[in-house]
């Protein structure tokens, strides 16, 4: 059986998971934060999410780790069999990542202790994230999924990022980002209704008080002496 390893309340994580959920392939959950002694013996940066496949073999990087799914579980596919259309689902996500999940993640320390990024780093973000808000205009389709009519990678992946998105730009930047996309929010609200999205989100916020915990020791233990 395949073990999954990092911890719920990153986005990451609830990508693979999403994904492992969908093609209803067996796995088990090991909770361990990121950065940990623990984590560093099956992810060799430390990062989550991992996995250790049914032989031993151990994984890191989300796209990495999905890319494994769907070439060892090709069943339920989640990519279609064109490679052009392949490579528009995979344009998708890496626009979601970089112009949306990255610039929003350079906020996450300032949402975590409750102050005000500065208005330099705002504006930075704001530049990035409006990049992405056009090409995302651009590129989703909604029809009535992101990438067209069928399921894909690219709905769990935006999903899974917009969570990120939707915590720290409004607080921080006091944007509503994805009213700014045609048809996100509505979007949103359909995968929402899945109760794989609705497990993931359950199992998000009972895991946020004890990330909540970690992180607050991490900085304290991160503070001048």
């Amino acid at each position: 059986m395949i073990t999954l390893h990092g911890f719920a309340a990153s986005n990451y994580y609830n990508i693979v998971k999403h994904a492992l959920l969908y093609k209803e392939i067996p796995f088990e959950e090991n909770l361990v934060f990121a950065g940990s002694d623990a984590l560093l013996t099956v992810s060799p940066m430390g990062k989550v999410p991992a996995i250790t496949t049914d032989d031993g073999v151990n994984l890191s990087e989300s796209s990495v780790i999905c890319d494994f799914l769907e070439d060892t579980y090709p069943d339920t596919p989640l990519y279609p069999k064109s490679a052009t259309e392949r490579a528009t689902v995979r344009q998708i996500m890496k626009i979601a990542e970089l112009y949306f999940e990255l610039p929003c993640r350079r906020l996450i320390p300032y949402l975590f202790s409750g102050t005000d990024a500065p208005n330099a780093l705002k504006e930075e973000v704001r530049q990035v994230l409006t990049r992405g808000i056009i090409a995302l205009n651009r590129l989703c389709q909604y029809s009535p999924w992101i990438a067209g009519r069928a399921f894909t990678m690219a709905d769990i992946y935006v999903h899974s990022v917009n969570t990120v998105v939707s915590a720290c730009a409004p607080s921080q930047l006091d944007w509503d980002v994805l009213a700014e996309i045609n048809g996100m929010k509505e979007w949103r609200n359909t995968m929402r209704q899945s109760d794989i999205a609705q497990k993931i989100e359950a199992d998000r916020l009972a895991n946020m008080p004890e990330f909540m915990t970690h992180i607050k020791t991490q900085m304290q233990a991160a503070q001048p002496k």
